[in-house]
């Protein structure tokens, strides 16, 4: 296998693998890149929906997505993001995650890392947009650095949706919505296998900060969603049919583009999503 940089702020491009087959060795150097560069990106696969579920599987237990309507109806363990529609019913979630976001950072457990299989790509469009945590962290002053340490958030499903931003309509049931409480982390997270610290908020998901006024809450995270956002940490992936591509949920956030996706520009992309730990 090789490892080459896709951009100096985060990830590598992985060649000399096949997905479908990988040995005990091979992972555990996928894995400790993994660790190194936030994103691995495995360009030109055919992976298979069980392989991609046994891949996944080798990083930890697998979430199934609390959006069952869009899970594959074969895998529960895929989830669909797809524009395609059959038979006047969508296959797939037509914009999911077109804002920033960690992957389930709205539950006890975020994710730990999530991995997304191409299977159809519109040429030129679709990109996802990835920011190091860890990046954000370290360029904050140490004045901001003190302050922010011992702070906790309040992330909340669906958050960015008070700000009046636009996504898909989802109707979510009562089981759904009993499955959905707020949840507090803290503002700076602990990467519990590398020990690097990394900035744990995300427009889309963290609604305040516990303990201050709503102003100074509102006024500290529009601040660091500004500092994180910049265009200075923003990593632009640009797909192509047949990617795989992983990236460590807990030092990363990232946002779809895929809202104004014309209908004829098809898109098909299955993700897993590996479970994480509680964020210290």
């Amino acid at each position: 296998m090789r490892f080459d940089t896709l951009d100096a702020r985060l990830g590598a491009r992985v060649s000399g693998v096949d997905l479908n087959r990988i040995t005990d060795d091979g992972f555990r150097e996928i894995h400790d890149n993994f660790l190194r560069y936030g994103l691995l990106s495995f360009p030109a696969q055919s992976l298979s929906l069980d392989g991609q579920v046994a891949f996944s599987r080798r990083f930890g237990d697998l979430d199934i997505h609390l959006l069952t309507q869009y899970n594959h109806p074969q895998y529960p363990e895929i989830f669909v993001l797809s524009n395609i529609v059959v038979d006047g019913k969508p296959i797939g979630i037509a914009d999911g995650g077109s804002y920033w976001h960690s992957d389930l950072a709205f539950q006890k457990n975020p994710a730990m890392a999530t991995m997304l299989n191409a299977q159809e790509i519109p040429e030129g469009a679709g990109d996802t947009l990835f920011v190091n945590m860890y990046q954000a962290w370290d360029d904050l002053g140490a004045e901001w650095q003190e302050r922010l340490l011992p702070m906790q958030a309040i992330h909340r499903y669906r958050a960015f949706e008070k700000k009046a931003e636009r996504g898909t309509q989802v109707n979510l049931t009562e089981g759904q919505k009993a499955k959905t409480p707020d949840v507090v982390h803290p503002v700076v997270r602990t990467h519990p296998e590398t020990g690097r610290k990394a900035l744990f908020v995300h427009p889309g998901m963290t609604a305040e900060i516990v303990g201050l006024s709503a102003q100074e809450s509102e006024d500290i995270l529009e601040m660091l969603f500004a500092h994180c956002t910049n265009p200075r940490y923003v990593v632009p992936y640009r797909w192509k049919k047949g990617d795989v591509i992983i990236w460590d949920n807990r030092c990363t956030m990232h946002s779809a583009t895929t809202r104004e996706l014309p209908p004829e520009k098809r898109r098909l992309i299955y993700r897993t999503t590996i479970r994480g730990d509680v964020p210290h």
